[in-house]
């Protein structure tokens, strides 16, 4: 879920055109928590239209640091009863993640204990170590789309995504690649064992109200149904396309 303001005169603002340039903390809080509420309040109105799926929230981490974090999340779940907490993904980035991590272990597994699920996201940007992987009890490895990116003509940032795939199975942690821009990155990604991924190819941000539609009338790419019933993936991963995945995750 990602926010954007619809200005009465500018139309639809990315948020770089809208959020401070500084950093402050108050109202990166006061942000974070009606982006939660307004998450879960729309996976509620899908859920009375029978429509049920997952969705994805970026936790700051002035949020993260907060105190009553977690309890604060557990009292927005109770207001939306018809929503399953399974249905809820933090996603953190790795150099908050590591900025305090034992802060932050506690914060994950706290809200792993409510019944969320939760990403690392931007992993590889930052400085983690096969310790703070081992240690960091989160559910899901987000590659930064900056290798992503340049990994179909830059050997090395394509090694670099060939490594964090084989780390995320050594530990048994699902690995989503950020950036697939076009059907030979898919491609690419599910030869080297990621069949999960987020990017323009699969779609581009759309407002809550038209996912449902885009859903029904969803046909994956026939060259990436090819790779998915040819390839060979770990037997501890579900082999799910990236174009199946990202249905679940194009909520923007």
């Amino acid at each position: 879920a990602l926010i954007r303001w619809q200005h009465p005169k500018r139309g639809l603002l990315p948020p770089a055109e809208f959020l401070p340039k500084k950093d402050i903390p108050e109202f990166d809080i006061v942000l974070g928590k009606w982006v939660l509420n307004q998450a879960l309040k729309q996976l509620a109105t899908w859920a009375a239209a029978g429509f049920r799926t997952n969705v994805s929230i970026n936790i700051s981490g002035h949020q993260l640091e907060q105190q009553g974090f977690v309890e604060y999340l557990s009292a927005l779940l109770q207001r939306y009863p018809t929503v399953q907490p399974s249905q809820f993904e933090l996603e953190i980035l790795e150099t908050v993640a590591l900025k305090d991590i034992d802060n932050a272990c506690s914060i994950m597994n706290a809200c792993r204990h409510l019944g969320m699920s939760v990403a690392i996201d931007d992993f590889g940007a930052g400085y983690s170590s096969l310790i703070y992987l081992k240690k960091l009890p989160a559910d899901i490895l987000k590659i930064d789309q900056a290798f992503v990116r340049d990994m179909l003509k830059d050997p090395a940032d394509l090694a670099i995504i060939k490594g964090i795939i084989g780390l995320s199975q050594a530990v048994h942690r699902k690995v989503i690649a950020e950036g697939v821009e076009s059907e030979a990155h898919g491609l690419v990604l599910l030869d080297l064992g990621c069949d999960l991924g987020q990017g323009y190819c699969i779609a581009k941000p759309m407002p809550a109200s038209e996912l449902p539609t885009w859903i029904s009338h969803y046909s994956q790419l026939p060259a990436w149904a090819n790779a998915t019933s040819t390839n060979k993936v770990a037997a501890s991963q579900p082999h799910i396309s990236l174009s199946k995945f990202w249905t679940k995750r194009v909520i923007k």
